[in-house]
């Protein structure tokens, strides 16, 4: 198992990617990054089989569910930025999850969090694309989750 640890943002120019794996989280950290929700929905498999948990929006299921979590943030007054680091790949043919690291930050005009999130995320092939099908975030440390829960509220 190999270790990447080289931060994967969404300012990586997808076509110098060697790896199609990289490529598809490239696609979904520069939708979030740059609060693209058309190009969010083709990171995803816009269905009802999908789902996602997080520590402030709880268990999301179906595209329209999660939709709602990323017009929230790419609405609303916080900047958000995150980036994937300190993370495996671990695939087949079809199938393919990711787990790591988020690191980033959420700022409103009052607060401003350091973010830390173990992360993992799966994907699989559609119509030959990779499209993610789950995601799941979680912040290990209590105060830091009690006070993003309280500032995103």
């Amino acid at each position: 198992m190999k270790i990447i640890s080289q931060a994967v943002n969404g300012t990586e120019d997808l076509n110098q990617l060697q790896s199609n794996e990289i490529k598809a989280l490239a696609l979904f950290y520069k939708a979030f990054n740059e609060r693209d929700i058309e190009l969010m929905q083709k990171s995803w498999l816009t269905s009802d089989e999908i789902s996602m948990d997080n520590p402030v929006g709880g268990i999301k299921r179906g595209w329209n569910e999660i939709k709602s979590v990323y017009e929230k943030i790419f609405f609303g007054n916080a900047e958000v930025y995150v980036e994937f680091y300190d993370y495996t790949i671990h695939s087949t043919v079809d199938m393919f999850f990711v787990t790591g690291r988020e690191r980033g930050y959420f700022k409103t005009e009052n607060d401003s969090i350091e973010l830390a999130i173990r992360t993992s995320r799966i994907f699989i092939k559609r119509d030959d694309q990779w499209k993610q099908i789950h995601h799941h975030g979680s912040i290990d440390n209590p105060e830091l989750l009690m006070k993003y829960q309280n500032t995103v509220k």
